[in-house]
Order: structure tokens, then C-alpha cells, then sequence
């Protein structure tokens, strides 16, 4: 998984980073709420863990922007604080999960996992971006008219409509999308994108995947 994580306790981060990429899953790092909010902006990633204790943006000020923006990313936050009410807020703000300092590293790393099936076990839904509405149980895309994609199209077209804005790298789709593909390259990425592009001409979409061969792609609207 690709994973957002704010810490500003820079030692902290650091040990929290080693131990997550350890685990085989791919970091990006802020040392701050505002830092971490631009993260989110740009990139796309399959959970965030945030301190609640931030400069310039607490990490329930960052939670809150981020789903006004519609960022729908898993968050788990991490914090010093035990009270009930502190955790109330987090939740209530839009985080999935919580964890208390100090706790041990196997903690964190369960919990990541935890987080990471529940994210595999609700995404049979329907995903909206635009007009264009995406049953990912039916494969079934909809704009002024429907065509049914194809389980891989379907993957990333849901990944690219949970992620509405964001850069998403070849690299990145290579990775999550065609790890039963040893061989498959830039090539392959370029080709489905090709195809959903055609898909989305032919439902009349207000939306399209905007990039070149090779290089990042975006969900934009027309």
C-alpha cells in the first residue's frame, strides 16, 4: 500500500517510516498539517496515518479539509491523548481508526493491515466523479449511456474516480494493478488507459483521464 503518514516528532517519523516500508508498503512523510494536506492533494494513496498534535494544522483540522475536498482516503490517527472525548472528535471529524501513544510498532502495523482489508471489502459500491457513476460489483459504467468494462478497467477507473485530481503515476498502476502481469510495462498502462478512454468517449462522460505514455495520468472534467 501507498501510505500518507504526519508525525512532526521528526525521530518519531523516521522510525515510523523505517518500520512501514519494512512491512513492504511505500511511504511518503510530512512533519506538519499543512505539508501532509498538499500531500493529499496531489497524490493518491490507500490510507493515512496522522498525528493528532500538528503545527499549523492539527491533524483533526487536516481530517476535516480533506473530506470537505472529498478525499475519502482511510485515516488512522495516532495520538497522546486517551480521553474519550479527544477520540469522539477524531472519528466524528472523518478518521476510520484510531491509536493511542505510546503503543508497539506490531500495533500499528495490525492495525495498517486491518485498514487495509476493510478497504478491499467495501470497494463492491458505487463511485461517483462527475456525472459518471461506476458500480464496481456490475462493472458497469454510466454516463448518458453504459458499458460494462472489464475487471482490471474497472480497478483503475475506480481508482482514478477516488482519486479526482490527483497524478497518478505508470509506475504507481504498474504496481497495483498488474502485479499478475510479471511482464507487463508502460506499455500495458497506456493501453488501458486508452481503452477507458474510449469507454468514457462512448458514454458521452464529462470526464476523462488526462496524460502521456509513460508518464502520470489525471481524472479531470471536460
Amino acid at each position: 500500500m501507498k501510505i500518507l503518514l504526519a508525525e512532526d516528532e521528526r525521530d518519531l517519523a523516521k522510525a515510523l517510516t523505517a518500520v512501514i516500508k519494512h512491512a513492504g508498503h511505500e511511504v511518503d512523510a510530512a512533519f506538519d498539517g499543512e505539508e501532509a494536506l498538499e500531500f493529499a492533494r496531489k497524490n493518491a494513496y490507500d490510507m493515512c496515518v496522522f498525528d493528532i498534535m500538528m503545527p499549523k494544522l492539527d491533524g483533526i483540522g487536516l481530517v476535516k479539509k480533506m473530506r470537505e475536498e472529498g478525499d475519502r482516503t482511510p485515516v488512522l490517527f495516532l495520538t497522546a491523548k486517551a480521553e474519550i472525548d479527544d477520540r469522539v472528535a477524531g472519528l466524528d471529524a472523518g478518521a476510520d481508526d484510531y491509536l493511542t501513544k505510546p503503543f508497539a510498532m506490531g500495533e500499528l502495523l495490525a492495525r495498517i493491515r486491518s485498514m487495509g482489508r476493510r478497504v478491499k471489502q467495501y470497494s463492491g459500491r458505487v463511485v461517483q466523479a462527475g456525472s459518471v457513476t461506476l458500480n464496481v460489483d456490475s462493472l458497469e459504467l454510466v454516463g448518458e449511456n453504459s458499458i460494462r468494462l472489464a475487471i482490471k478497467e474497472a480497478g483503475i477507473m475506480e481508482y482514478f474516480m477516488l482519486n479526482p485530481g490527483k497524478h497518478i503515476s505508470s509506475e504507481e498502476l504498474l504496481t497495483k494493478f498488474f502485479d499478475d502481469t510479471p511482464d507487463a510495462d508502460e506499455n500495458a498502462v497506456w493501453l488501458y488507459i486508452s481503452y477507458l478512454r474510449r469507454k468514457l468517449g462512448s458514454i458521452a462522460a464529462d470526464i476523462d483521464i488526462e496524460g502521456e505514455k509513460g508518464g502520470s495520468f489525471t481524472l479531470v472534467g471536460r
